[in-house]
């Protein structure tokens, strides 16, 4: 159950707010506008009253709960209308006329609107306009003249929402933290379906700015890139010249007066306000860090495996810095993703950015390496590779993903779990449409028996307790292929081998083949070691890899 707050101000505000509410609506979907409850029980419904012309009922009812205002004068507050739509989930069963009116009695209550028993409390009327939603309409001014004590009543609406879920055996919504972006308001849902978009002005450049802060190197190009995808920049200056903020506006995207349409960049995302995005910029200027020159893929897939490790062993503020450049990523790879796997790839992003904000305060510098690698894969996504790159760096990226979950489960952040759990359905769905080819390319080149079972006698001496599974994966092969690669470019297979199964625990790979096979084709992209390099590489990979590398609690990423 959703519940939203709006504020009116202005001496026609109850005026327009009743008159919408007992209107037909922006797109004529307001069916039967009727009351289900009143401060007194017994207010004018301008939907019910068959002998009387609804225009003046509608007066009426604007009278009584314009009076305790209008009895101020000039001594009333700014805002005199408070607004409150709640709207049930699409799978919710349908709750009576007398249900609607018990939940908007709770919510008054808990915002302080109406407490309970108190006589002089605001007069407020709840509106049905269809199954799944009501409008409440209050005035703020109390009938005793004083003001209504709300403090932070959104936190109270949202709290009691949670209780009328369990109550009314509701969808169950999580709890947040304040740090989730702005929803569309009805007015812009409607607006998209007239203009027959599939997504509001608000979401499109929500996702437009945030590739622009992922892709930029610096301020300057953040802006370029916003008017090269369509987007009109409105900076706010401070008296010194200075720009304190800025609103976006999209192309096309008009009011009734022939106006653009500006958001700030706040109300886009908590993360999207100027002093955030430059912040975010600062960790991705030239100094003081230069990634080294190299297969960008490799570089990102590297900093992304990363980022277990810092979830489960570095402070919160770099875990959340890592979260927050792993999303920029996501919101880059669908621009360098086949056709077929883009869909998937858009709506992992648009999931994850739920994930990458929290209360914690994040440690962008830690990520620097993974930002950069992933703009050198943005301005060149064909100049390296055969079309693994993004293959491996998923197989990363989905083992990130489900540590981001575990990561946002022990915090407590409900919203961020679900929305990394979400993201990571469609990053696996996107995986197999872009694995599953070159799986198969490098399968086709598998080398001799004689190769495959003195690769598989090492394997089972190496991890016995994964020999099995990577040798009946149906990965197997392909992994086999990489391995005979990386001996003829002059690695020494049981070697490159014990640095793959020493990277990090199988434990949580849905395919341990897979897995290994991206690991050494990173490895065996290298220049090949010398012969003196090998033997202490052999020496060194004379332990156990599982004995040197513990671990890690996480479940097994499905």
């Amino acid at each position: 159950m959703i519940p939203k707050i709006i504020l009116g101000k202005g001496p026609q505000a109850t005026r327009r707010t009743i008159g919408y509410l007992f209107g037909k609506g922006r797109a004529n979907e307001h069916v039967d506008p009727h009351l289900v409850a009143s401060w007194n029980g017994f207010a004018p419904d301008p939907g019910r009253s068959p002998h009387r012309a609804p225009k003046e009922v509608e007066a009426q009812l604007v009278a009584q709960l314009d009076q305790p205002v209008k009895m101020l004068g000039d001594k009333a507050p700014k805002y005199t209308v408070w607004h409150c739509p709640v709207r049930a989930a699409p799978e919710d069963p349908i709750l009576t006329d007398a249900e609607w009116a018990n939940i908007a009695r709770r919510i008054v209550a808990a915002a302080g609107i109406a407490p309970e028993d108190d006589e002089e409390a605001c007069r407020w009327v709840a509106v049905r306009h269809a199954d799944d939603h009501i409008h409440i309409a209050a005035t703020l001014v109390r009938q005793d003249g004083r003001r209504p004590q709300r403090d932070y009543d959104q936190r109270a609406v949202q709290r009691e929402a949670r209780r009328i879920e369990v109550d009314y055996e509701l969808r169950r919504l999580k709890p947040g933290d304040g740090t989730a972006a702005k929803h569309p308001t009805s007015k812009e849902h409607f607006k998209a379906k007239r203009l027959g978009q599939d997504a509001t002005s608000r979401d499109v450049l929500r996702l437009r700015v945030r590739r622009a802060v992922a892709a930029a190197a610096d301020e300057v190009e953040f802006f370029a890139l916003l008017e090269a995808t369509g987007v009109t920049v409105r900076l706010k200056l401070g008296p010194s010249g200075d720009a304190l903020g800025c609103n976006f506006a999209l192309s096309g995207d008009t009011n009734d007066k022939d106006e653009p349409v500006f958001y700030a960049g706040s109300t886009l995302a908590p993360d999207l306000s100027l002093p955030q995005i430059r912040r975010r910029l600062a960790t991705t200027t030239p100094e003081p860090v230069v990634v080294r020159p190299g297969n960008p893929w490799h570089q990102a897939t590297a900093a992304t495996d990363r980022i277990p490790h810092h979830l489960t062993h570095s402070n919160d503020e770099a875990a959340q810095g890592q979260l927050a450049a792993l999303g920029e990523a996501l919101d880059l790879l669908p621009l360098t993703a086949p056709a077929p796997a883009r869909a998937e790839l858009e709506r992992a992003a648009v999931a994850f950015e739920r994930a990458t904000r929290s209360r914690v305060a994040a440690d962008h510098a830690s990520a620097r390496v993974l930002r950069r690698s992933v703009q050198a894969i943005w301005k060149d996504p064909e100049g390296h590779g055969d079309g693994a790159g993004l293959a491996m760096l998923l197989d990363v990226a989905l083992t990130a993903v489900a540590y981001a979950m575990h990561w946002h489960r022990t915090r407590q952040h409900a919203q961020q779990q679900a929305a990394a759990e979400q993201s990571l359905v469609h990053l696996q769905a996107a995986y197999a449409e872009i694995a599953e080819p070159v799986l198969a390319d490098l399968a086709s080149r598998t080398p001799t028996p004689q190769a495959k079972r003195r690769y598989a006698h090492h394997l089972q001496q190496a991890v016995p307790q994964h020999g099995e599974r990577v040798l009946t994966d149906p990965a197997w092969d392909a992994l086999a292929a990489v391995l005979a690669e990386a001996e003829a470019a002059g690695h020494s297979a049981t070697t490159i081998l014990d640095q793959a199964l020493s990277h990090r625990s199988l434990n949580d790979a849905h395919s341990p083949a897979r897995a290994l096979t991206w690991r050494i084709r990173r490895l065996g992209d290298r220049h090949a070691p010398g012969p003196r390099a090998q033997a202490a590489n052999r020496r060194h990979t004379a332990v156990p890899p599982t004995a040197r590398h513990p671990q890690e609690p996480l479940p097994r990423r499905r």
